[in-house]
């Protein structure tokens, strides 16, 4: 297993708070998958979770080496959690594309946060025989 890229991110969890109020659906919908807006928002700290899946994929941006280029979407990034609570990474579009051309494996991220912060931290990495999530 090889380290292709890394990456952190942090964010004001009022910042996201912010955006969802003034923004709404539209917000949501252009960042947020189905399913994340649906596990964030049976959370009773929902912005927390929120905010943390939003660093989790500019984490996710900085491992690739890419930044919003090459057609990325946020919606090409989800963040999904293992049956043991563990944050998984599952990717498509863009973002899918670019991992096939750097021969990325796999996309490890780790995701915190307290009322006021959330951060995340990406490694993308090569394995023999490991399938992108």
């Amino acid at each position: 297993m090889t380290v292709i890229g890394i990456g952190t991110d942090i964010v004001e969890c009022l910042r996201i708070a912010q955006m969802i109020e003034r923004h709404g659906e539209l917000f949501m919908n252009r960042v947020y998958t189905t399913r994340e807006i649906e596990y964030c928002s049976a959370r009773k700290a929902a912005t927390q979770h929120y905010a943390g899946r939003w660093a989790a994929k500019e984490a996710i941006l900085k491992a690739l080496g890419t930044g919003w280029v090459r057609g990325i979407r946020w919606r090409d990034m989800e963040i999904r959690n293992d049956s043991a609570g563990k944050p998984t990474v599952a990717l498509g579009g863009g973002a899918r594309q670019v991992c096939e051309q750097r021969g990325i494996g796999q996309m490890l991220i780790s995701i915190s946060h307290c009322r006021t912060h959330a951060t995340a931290f990406a490694i993308a990495v090569s394995a023999e025989d490991s399938e992108l999530m």
